[in-house]
């Protein structure tokens, strides 16, 4: 078995584990960089909580990247697209958010990525708050793990509209900050984790949870006491907390 494959799978596992509550039954997918241009991504219809070597499939990920530039395509014209950029004809048709997971290793230089509805989170994002209680901060360490920044986008049709939309969002986020982001989300479906290591996308993910749950807990107090730009900024610089990123990423 190929060896980011053996790390992809119980990355996978471990965020459909019911009581991390991240995903359920088939909902969400991953993949993993694998060096040559091309990655592992989650296959169509496959669940990640007992996934294993089958229910991935290896992409071109130049190819998939050229979809995304064809306009007024059908669903039956993706979905060619999608099985004629498999590296081995037989593996099974990739997730039709395999544009997604394409945009996050080759734009943003992820080398492992989660996409998960985890229900805290979904609970704010179908909201009619959408996204906007995570533009700003309330405590230090989901800066540390998640990033000064997130990027955000509204619902958008899953699939090719959608990798649409989400690359237009990572062109402004990187001329607005110079560096890619560490979690997107989407209005009324979910976020995706970039992480360098599957940890990585663990800890993005668990603390994205944390954050979700922290901002509704604070609604029923009379409401977030967000940290001020200044204090937030102090954070994502102090030598101290950049030490300590790096440790928690290193440990991957």
């Amino acid at each position: 078995m190929n060896k980011v494959l053996k790390k992809l799978i119980p990355l996978s596992r471990k965020l459909a584990d019911p009581a991390q509550g991240l995903a359920i039954i088939g909902e969400g997918n991953t993949s993993a960089k694998i060096g040559d241009g091309t990655f592992w991504v989650k296959a169509s219809g496959c669940q990640l909580s007992d996934i294993d070597e089958s229910g991935f499939s290896r992409v071109d990920g130049k190819k998939i990247l050229n979809v995304l530039d064809k306009k007024n395509l059908t669903d039956e014209d993706v979905a060619k697209h999608l099985k004629s950029a498999l590296v081995d004809p037989a593996m099974r048709k990739p997730s039709v958010e395999t544009f997604l997971h394409a945009l996050c290793i080759f734009e943003c230089q992820a080398n492992w990525v989660g996409h998960t509805h985890p229900i805290s989170v979904m609970s704010i994002l179908c909201s009619k708050q959408g996204a906007k209680p995570f533009q700003s901060h309330i405590f230090p360490d989901e800066i540390v793990i998640c990033g000064l920044h997130v990027a955000a986008i509204p619902y958008i049709d899953p699939g090719l509209m959608l990798a649409n939309a989400v690359q237009d969002e990572l062109h402004r986020y990187l001329d607005d900050h110079g560096y890619p982001p560490k979690l997107i989300l989407m209005g009324n479906h979910g976020m995706v984790a970039l992480g360098k290591n599957p940890k990585d996308v663990l800890d993005i993910s668990s603390m994205a949870d944390k954050w979700a749950k922290t901002i509704i807990g604070t609604f029923t107090m009379g409401g977030p006491n967000y940290l001020t730009k200044e204090q937030a900024d102090r954070i994502e610089t102090r030598p101290d907390e950049d030490y300590r990123r790096k440790l928690i990423t290193k440990k991957g």
